[in-house]
Order: C-alpha cells, then sequence, then structure tokens
C-alpha cells in the first residue's frame, strides 16, 4: 500500500470512528447526580449558561460534545430561559430539545372565592415560584402595570388556579386574572336578566362580591341575589353584614357589634342605601351569574338557620319569627 493510500485510509477510519463516537454521545444518557435534578437557564443567556447550569445541577452532558452538538444541529439559537427539570435518564438529544423547545418547569397558584385582593397580594408575595416584579408597588400603581382603568383594586381579579411557567413574573399572571375577570364578567352581562337594576357591569360586579360573601351554601347563591336585587329596586337597605366587615378592615376583630351596625361609613349598608362604592371580595363564576341572573324570589329577607343554609321570609313579622327561632342573638338583617 502507497503512503497516500494509507493515509486515506487512517482519515477515513478516523471519520467512521468519529461518527461511531458522536451517534453514541447523543443517544447514551448523561450522568445525573440525583433525580429529579433542577436548574435554570437565566433570561437572557444562552447555550453556554444552559450548558453551566446544567453542570453545576449534576447532569454531566461534557460542554465541549454537548455546545458542539447544539451547534451542528443549528438549535443553539433555540435554547429558552426558564426552570428545567430532568426526573428520569435522558441523552444529551433530549436534553436539548427539552431546552429548544422550552419544556420548562410548570407552578401553581390558587385565588380562592371570596378572598379580598390584600389576601390575594399576599399569597402572591409569599410565592417562592414567581418572579416578584410587584414588589413595593402601590395598589395604584399596580392597577396601571396590569392595564386596569379602575381606581381600586377590590373585585378585580378572577378566582382561580393559574398554572403558569416556574419564574414568571407575578405581574404577568395579575394581568391575566384581571383580564380573565373582564371576560368572565362581560359574558355575564350580556346574558343578564332583562330586570336587574345595575346601571354598569362594575355595579354587578359589587352585588357579585357581596353574594359571595353572603351564601353559605352554593344551591342558595341565586335565592340570596334574589333578595338582594328586590331590596336594591325599593331603595331598602341590604343590611349585608360581610359589607360593614370590609368596612372595618384590620380594626375586625371577628366579633361584629351593634356598634358597627350603628356607625357611619360608605361600606355601611346598614346605614346606606344601594351599594357600597367597590367590591368587598373577589367573586366566582358562580355569584357574578347570581347577580346577573338572581332568582325570582318573593323575599326581602334572610336568615342563616346556623347549618349554612338560610331561612327566605316575604314580610318583616315573618323574619323576626325566623330570627327568634334560629339567633340567639336577634339582630334584624
Amino acid at each position: 500500500m502507497t503512503y497516500g493510500r494509507l493515509l486515506l485510509a487512517l482519515a477515513f477510519l478516523g471519520l467512521l470512528a468519529a461518527a461511531g463516537y458522536a451517534a453514541w454521545y447523543v443517544t447514551t444518557p448523561v450522568h445525573v447526580a440525583a433525580f429529579p435534578a433542577q436548574f435554570e437557564v437565566p433570561a437572557g443567556s444562552g447555550l453556554r449558561a444552559a450548558v453551566r447550569r446544567m453542570e453545576q445541577a449534576g447532569i454531566e452532558v461534557r460542554p465541549a460534545l454537548f455546545e458542539l452538538m447544539a451547534r451542528a444541529l443549528g438549535r443553539e439559537p433555540e435554547i429558552r430561559a426558564g426552570f428545567y427539570e430532568v426526573p428520569a435518564p435522558a441523552t444529551p438529544l433530549q436534553l436539548l430539545d427539552k431546552l429548544a423547545r422550552g419544556e420548562v418547569m410548570q407552578a401553581a397558584l390558587q385565588v380562592i372565592e371570596g378572598s379580598t385582593f390584600g389576601q390575594l397580594r399576599a399569597v402572591f408575595d409569599a410565592s417562592s415560584v414567581l418572579r416578584h416584579e410587584t414588589a413595593g408597588l402601590s395598589d395604584a400603581e399596580l392597577l396601571l402595570r396590569v392595564g386596569a382603568s379602575e381606581k381600586h383594586p377590590e373585585g378585580l381579579f378572577f378566582p382561580d388556579t393559574y398554572v403558569f411557567d416556574r419564574g414568571s413574573s407575578d405581574l404577568a399572571v395579575l394581568r391575566r386574572a384581571y383580564r380573565l375577570m373582564q371576560e368572565r364578567l362581560a359574558q355575564e352581562w350580556a346574558q343578564r336578566a332583562a330586570n336587574v337594576p345595575y346601571r354598569t357591569p362594575y355595579e354587578a360586579l359589587v352585588m357579585a362580591s357581596i353574594v359571595e360573601k353572603e351564601t353559605g351554601r352554593a344551591e342558595e347563591r341565586d335565592r340570596i341575589a334574589g333578595v338582594l336585587v328586590n331590596r336594591l329596586r325599593v331603595r331598602m337597605a341590604l343590611q349585608a353584614d360581610p359589607t360593614v366587615i370590609y368596612g372595618l378592615g384590620k380594626s375586625f376583630d371577628g366579633n361584629l357589634k351593634k356598634v358597627h351596625l350603628k356607625t357611619d361609613g360608605p361600606y355601611n349598608t346598614y346605614m346606606r342605601r344601594g351599594l357600597p362604592p367597590t367590591p368587598i371580595a373577589l367573586p366566582g363564576q358562580a355569584s357574578l351569574r347570581a347577580a346577573l341572573r338572581p332568582a325570582q324570589i318573593d323575599a326581602f329577607y334572610y336568615v342563616s338557620r346556623g347549618d349554612g343554609t338560610s331561612q327566605f321570609s316575604r314580610t318583616l313579622r315573618e323574619h323576626n319569627r325566623a330570627v327568634s327561632q334560629y339567633q340567639l342573638k336577634p339582630r334584624r338583617r
């Protein structure tokens, strides 16, 4: 064999060996120190940072080979930021695909029906899976950042379970909650009963928040709304305890007293007729629907039976009898 042919044969064998090694590398699971392995690719970073974070998390991808593979396949520009988890053995090719597809870890946050905005904000502030862009913002500044035109934040965010990429901005999730409330309110407003006494969707939102807090049993929600709407129509005081409690704010100690009911304020629906100036909580879909499609009921009163249900009455005399029967300390509502 001539010298030239020998060099050509050696080069050919080298290519075969390199190709074989490359095939072995991309299809062989990498060593991982412990499962599940988690790492973050920071926003604005790229392939090299992703490789470094994987190595720091105990995912031994052989950095030079991994970067060479990504560039050879043209996927380097596709690397996406976020929190990632490797729950089981994976090959370099599978890891690259995960990074390029942005298969980041998911997280969830539950906003509970009947929560106040203050309670919602506390839940968001305490979350370890959100990026806190609202820190230090006043309520007014926060409303501007989520695109709200309203001046008061109460009732504007829809209670639901929100699933998002771990590390997402709290503002982004709040924007979703605000837009979802706007959508749900608009849907119910479009299907409202012809005779509901609200001038605007916002007034319906205020009523829905009262219904949310006044209802002990879900099946009574539309009847509670029916009574409150009846009162509103004839300009009778709503006399809803939750509005008074909301107005007391942090000074409320859990014991609603007669003096509270006789102290005037914008949220005291014993002293003032009509709706309070803002919602008092975050109403869910069922309360929105009840406020806009209340039951046709001839009652003007209700009182708790003590088991979560209510006794409905048409007249004050009937109501007073119900109060005597079901309440140890009668108080007209």
